[in-house]
């Protein structure tokens, strides 16, 4: 009898059930708000990359050259100011692909598929060296910024490093969260001429 009544005090008595009761949900709301505050940061932060690229390739497709700089490290220039100190410049990866026009974005040297034919580029198979490097390539795209008319496709990435590292375990390894931005721009017709990039002429045609 006397245990029945011990039990029945222990079960009505509430004092610091609210303390217990938060340090049940505490971890999971400040998991929650964690999380929202990287997401917002990661959009945040591509946003900025996004328009930094966009800058850049806008300043890159004029072929202009500032005094004491290279078009490349202007670029790269472009990108830092338009981050705002949130983005460590010398972390991120640019890269250029010069093209003959949009369509050719991403697609293969042109070959001629002989017997037999397989739908794919076997070695020694006719084919047009579009970026003059000697050998058949799955994308025809050559390195750098361009001549006057070309399509150039920037590609920007960066490893944004989470604000709270047990987020970041989610996203990507080493608490880093892997962002990546493009832009496809045509070099305007501008007074003067870079190097042109030029290969052996095979059959075949580029597509554009």
């Amino acid at each position: 009898m006397r245990l029945c009544q011990i039990w029945r005090r222990f079960w009505r008595h509430n004092e610091g059930s609210s303390l217990l009761e938060f340090a049940f949900a505490a971890p999971i709301v400040i998991l929650v708000v964690a999380a929202i505050i990287d997401f917002m940061m990661v959009i945040f932060v591509t946003s900025l990359l996004e328009g930094g690229l966009q800058s850049a390739s806008r300043f890159g497709r004029t072929g202009a050259v500032p005094a004491g700089m290279t078009r490349e490290a202007m670029i790269q220039q472009l990108i830092a100011d338009s981050t705002i100190g949130l983005v460590d410049i010398n972390q991120v990866t640019i890269e250029t692909k010069v093209y003959p026009c949009f369509d050719a974005i991403g697609q293969p040297e042109p070959f001629i598929d002989n017997n037999p034919a397989n739908g794919s580029y076997d070695v020694g198979e006719p084919y047009t060296d579009v970026n003059g490097n000697g050998t058949w390539d799955s994308d025809m795209a050559s390195a750098g910024l361009g001549n006057p008319g070309d399509v150039v496709r920037y590609d920007l990435r960066y490893d944004w490093a989470a604000l709270t590292p047990i987020i970041g375990k989610f996203f990507g390894p080493n608490g880093k969260i892997p962002l990546a931005v493009s832009v496809a721009v045509r070099n305007e017709p501008f007074s003067f001429s870079l190097p042109l990039v030029t290969g052996p002429a095979g059959p075949g045609t580029t597509g554009c």
